[in-house]
């Protein structure tokens, strides 16, 4: 059973591989470049995905918290660890992304717009999720505080991401527009839109499997050192 899940946890990796080449050949080489913004359009394909697993991964995170809460088992506050980890890892690309957007758009790496502000506060607050945890030393302790953190802390996403931003008297440089539409209309460009949904299957798919290989190792960690203290 072990050896048939080993082959096919290598199998996927090698699909993801490959999908993922083709995501970033066909997001420079066939989808064409959006008609109001230019070749800039491109780092879209990324941009967009990485915030977008950011948010995944912190409700996965809530939803480990939740579940470690109600059994206390070591292997879901790890697995809330680590996929807040991974958030915070995106929700970084997708700063770092969108601010190299901002410069080729408006001139300025960081302007304190809307956007960049929640996404600068999101990052301060899981920040301090893991300033939490490194601050307990016992573990029982450090997993029922860093549970809770964890589920009022998802509770700003959604406002900060999708809210906050959007709030009309807030002025915004941010598009909210079809910005990938190369007519200006609300249709995206059928070979835009297969690369962006694509790029979005493909980064889900890498969470996935990084989420899964620290997992794993943690296991097989906590196995080693079991099995040497008995």
């Amino acid at each position: 059973m072990c050896a048939r899940m080993s082959r096919l946890f290598a199998a996927l990796k090698w699909l993801l591989g490959v999908w993922m080449t083709v995501v970033i050949v066909a997001a420079f080489f066939y989808a064409p470049a959006a008609q109001n913004l230019g070749q800039m359009s491109r780092i879209i394909y990324f941009h967009i995905p990485a915030a977008w697993v950011s948010v995944l991964a912190f409700a996965v995170c809530t939803a480990y918290s939740v579940r470690y809460l109600g059994n206390r088992r070591t292997q879901d506050d790890a697995a809330a660890s680590f996929s807040a980890e991974l958030g915070l890892l995106f929700c970084v690309i997708a700063t770092v992304s969108g601010s190299i957007f901002a410069k080729a758009t408006w001139g300025s790496y960081w302007n304190w717009d809307p956007r960049e502000t929640s996404i600068f506060v999101l990052l301060l607050i899981y920040g301090a999720y893991f300033a939490l945890r490194s601050s307990v030393d016992d573990p029982a302790r450090r997993g029922s505080l860093a549970a809770v953190y964890g589920v009022l802390a998802f509770i700003t996403v959604p406002l900060l991401v999708f809210v906050a931003p959007r709030i009309p008297a807030v002025q915004s440089l941010h598009p909210d527009g079809p910005i990938l539409a190369t007519g200006g209309g609300l249709d995206m460009d059928r070979r835009m839109m297969t690369v962006f949904i694509s790029s979005l299957i493909g980064f889900t798919g890498l969470y996935g499997w990084v989420f899964s290989l620290r997992l794993r190792t943690w296991r097989f960690i906590t196995a080693l050192a079991n099995r040497q203290e008995g």
